[in-house]
């Protein structure tokens, strides 16, 4: 389904995309916590609502040339209002009800939280965060996330959606940092070959790595950007 080497361990094929440039994006703020993500207020600029338009008619475009129907799609999106934002728009662009069973928001697709250092602060403090990710994936920023931290909760998000779906083409809406994460891990689990029971937790699990996650930022997407996921 997702191409060798991940036919054995998942049951669906995944697509990602990063919500459409924000408010925060365009006022260049960091908006990283769930109490402030949630917020109206940091929903998509209007660019982002034009991004998510596209993006929304790229995907249709390529179901169509794989020849998948529309009911075997399902949109997973983090909860914060920018990303909530983007799957609506993407979910009217394929008439699929936003509030209907094909759409459903997931806790753990959230945005990484930087800590209260970082939060509402200024975008040009990322590359800090970044630069402590490459020494150690596994140490926080004050109070906020690792990467290693994230990779938990992403682990949780993929296990919940391979016990819901099957045979499903699923687009993960959510934010850059997690959506980095999330492509370094897969593909590192598809790169690793097989491991013991070869499921998709196994090989995550051993690939759980500082050599590996401190790579994340190879995988970086633009707001409104659209990927397979490899």
């Amino acid at each position: 389904m997702m191409g060798s080497g991940y036919e054995s361990f998942v049951k669906n094929s995944y697509w990602i995309l990063r919500h459409g440039k924000s408010i925060p994006n365009q006022r260049g703020l960091i908006v990283s916590s769930l109490e402030n993500g949630v917020l109206e207020e940091y929903q998509l600029a209007s660019d982002g609502v034009d991004q998510a338009r596209l993006a929304g008619e790229s995907f249709l475009k390529a179901l169509r040339e794989h020849n998948i129907g529309l009911e075997k799609v399902r949109i997973c999106y983090s909860p914060f209002s920018r990303t909530t934002h983007t799957a609506k728009v993407v979910s009217s662009v394929l008439n699929i009800p936003f509030e209907g069973p094909q759409c459903k928001e997931i806790q753990d697709l959230r945005e990484r939280f930087f800590g209260s250092s970082f939060e509402l602060k200024s975008h040009d403090k990322y590359p800090e965060i970044w630069t402590l990710d490459a020494k150690d994936p596994f140490l926080p920023p004050e109070g906020g996330e690792s990467v290693a931290d994230v990779v938990t909760r992403l682990t949780s998000a993929l296990a919940l959606m391979e016990s819901e779906f099957e045979g499903c083409t699923v687009l993960i809406v959510s934010h850059g940092d997690p959506l980095q994460i999330l492509q370094t891990i897969m593909n590192a689990a598809k790169e690793g070959g097989r491991t013991e029971g070869n499921d998709l937790i196994s090989r995550i699990e051993a690939i759980r790595v500082s050599s590996v996650l401190s790579q994340h930022r190879k995988f970086a997407l633009d707001t409104g950007e659209l990927r397979r996921l490899v």
